[in-house]
């Protein structure tokens, strides 16, 4: 499906961190905040790319492209559209360093958009599919450690497929942004010993003041440790302390992290269902952060561009993001951890085109279905099914060793829902230490830790205490636009309510808190989500605005608003 005229941004729009990036050294830092090792090359950069209609890779390239930006980001220096009948090439030359005497050569994508196929000097090295996913091909056997060469083909249907595209759309508009493609984020060889360390495993003991560590190795083996700090320390947001300690197996040395703080559900003074944290009730203050950027569409700018976004939240008063159908690089939580913010993360949704009946109709009026029949949600593809439960596993597996999150959020407003029961289960055999939102929005199918509510056409007002004894959360509210000219490019505005003044935003951001949203919390309102944290696209509903530069509501009057949800601090 083409993308219409008057849908296109009207120029490119670039952050204060956009314009200083770098070209040839884009994204210098480690990737992998958890699992460091001393010695490791980046292949950010300047890239030769090119389009083609059929498989075969090209014969003459299309100019350059700067990774880890995509085709479709103004960041990238390329400007078009990868369309779903089309392959992407991207090639670079690379001078490889040499592991230990009978050591591996490691190759890493933190993430490709959707699938692709992965040479090294002509010798197919790897294939992968999951356009939100790290992934790792061991490429001892085919470099020569002279001038190698790398290509990377790339197919993406976007919305015309069955695989995991979070808000990404072709005919992007209203809620639905712009589809990108291609290496996003970074891309790194990393020399390691023979058997290596594969994966870890960081679970806090809290009560007992240690770390139990599972050091996951090439050779299939599980190497347990029990990391007792000498000075234990609880993490809260307040207090976000971590723990630092190196791990060895064999040759293999890693520097790693954890923090020492439980989630959990339990009653608080009056009886009714509270989350969690170290044991006492802490209310999740949260924010909808979508994670798009106006030169980097997926890709942040720069790591100084995601502190900004989560320090800015932090600083207004917000205790949570909520993370929307993305995931983000690991430098993302690692700073989240360290910053001290809780972090509700989504799962990426997928399926067929979503149907007005699960997608739509909701947001009106309640309905209630059973997300077992699949053909109703657009999730009569088992083989798609299958690849959405596996990209659970893996994003639960990547992400659990973080302090910062909270819950996972299995759903969102009938996306792509299916078998949410079963897929709760799946989760919790692999993380017990965290609370799980089966169902965001919608169609709630009575499972899970928490009763999630989206409330922007239907008022709110506090449900009936949940049978089950479910946390109640409003887990997307608000949604208020305002324009701030210069500081995005729509031609069109999406928001819920629209206002054209900051002072009238200002005005009706107070009275939402104060008059709807706060009297709720002492009857057992645990969560709230406001949307959003910035603009994006044609949604001019964000605190900030698109190119970050604006906070449209006076910071003082937000954080007296987002007080009266934590009346007890």
């Amino acid at each position: 499906m083409a993308t219409s005229a008057e849908h296109q941004p009207l120029q490119p729009l670039l952050t204060r961190w956009g314009r200083e990036v770098d070209p040839d050294a884009p994204w210098p830092e480690y990737p992998r905040p958890q699992m460091v090792r001393d010695v490791w090359q980046n292949l950010n950069g300047r890239w030769e790319y090119a389009f083609g209609t059929a498989p075969d890779r090209p014969e003459q390239w299309d100019g350059e492209i700067v990774v880890p930006f995509s085709p479709e980001a103004p960041l990238s220096g390329v400007g078009r559209q990868l369309r779903p009948d089309e392959w992407l090439f991207q090639r670079r030359v690379f001078t490889a360093p040499r592991p230990p005497e009978g050591g591996r050569l490691l190759l890493h994508f933190g993430a490709v958009d959707q699938s692709c196929t992965v040479w090294v000097n002509d010798v197919e090295v790897g294939r992968h599919i999951g356009g939100y996913l790290p992934f790792t091909i061991d490429v001892t056997d085919a470099v020569t450690y002279d001038e190698d060469t790398l290509v990377v083909r790339v197919r993406d249907l976007s919305e015309t497929g069955p695989h995991a595209r979070g808000k990404q759309r072709l005919d992007r508009g209203t809620i639905w942004y712009t589809a990108q493609s291609g290496i996003w984020q970074t891309v790194w060889l990393e020399p390691v010993p023979t058997p290596y360390i594969r994966e870890l495993t960081i679970t806090p003991d809290l009560p007992g003041g240690r770390f139990d560590v599972v050091a996951h190795t090439s050779d299939g083996r599980e190497h347990h440790r029990r990391v007792v700090p000498q000075h234990p320390h609880p993490w809260t947001p307040e207090d976000p302390h971590l723990h630092h300690f190196d791990l060895t197996v064999g040759d293999d040395t890693v520097h790693a992290y954890g923090a020492l703080r439980s989630f959990g559900v339990g009653p608080d003074e009056d009886g009714r269902p509270r989350l969690l944290l170290n044991g006492a009730p802490y209310q999740h203050v949260g924010v909808l952060d979508q994670g798009y950027w106006p030169d980097g569409l997926l890709t942040p700018p720069s790591d100084a561009a995601m502190v900004h976004d989560i320090a800015t939240m932090r600083s207004l008063g917000f205790t949570m993001l909520r993370k929307h159908v993305k995931v983000e690089p690991l430098r993302w939580y690692h700073h989240c951890d360290r910053l001290g913010i809780l972090v509700w993360q989504d799962m990426v949704n997928g399926g067929g085109r979503y149907r007005r009946l699960v997608a739509d109709l909701p947001a009106r009026r309640p309905v209630r279905l059973s997300d077992r029949r699949h053909r109703l949600f657009h999730r009569d593809d088992a083989d798609a099914r299958a690849e959405f439960r596996d990209e659970v596993r893996r994003t639960v597996t990547l992400l659990r060793n973080t302090a910062c999150i909270a819950v996972w959020v299995l759903f969102n407003e009938g996306w792509g829902q299916f078998d949410s029961e079963e897929i709760a289960a799946e989760v919790v055999g692999l993380d017990t230490g965290r609370q799980i939102c089966q169902v965001s929005g919608w169609i709630d199918q009575g499972g899970g830790d928490l009763r999630a509510f989206h409330r922007y056409v239907r008022p709110w007002r506090m449900p009936r205490p949940d049978r089950r004894g479910r946390v109640i959360a409003l887990s997307e509210y608000g949604g208020h636009s305002l324009r701030i000219e210069g500081h995005d490019w729509s031609d069109r505005e999406f928001g819920y309510r629209r206002f054209r003044t900051p002072a009238e935003l200002a005005e009706s951001f107070t009275r939402l808190h104060a008059d709807v949203v706060a009297p709720t919390v002492p009857r057992g309102l645990s969560a709230t989500v406001y949307t959003q944290l910035s603009d994006v696209e044609d949604e001019l509903n964000g605190l900030l605005t698109w190119d970050r530069e604006v906070l449209k509501i006076p910071a003082d009057t937000v954080r007296a608003a987002l007080a009266l949800l934590r009346p007890s601090t």
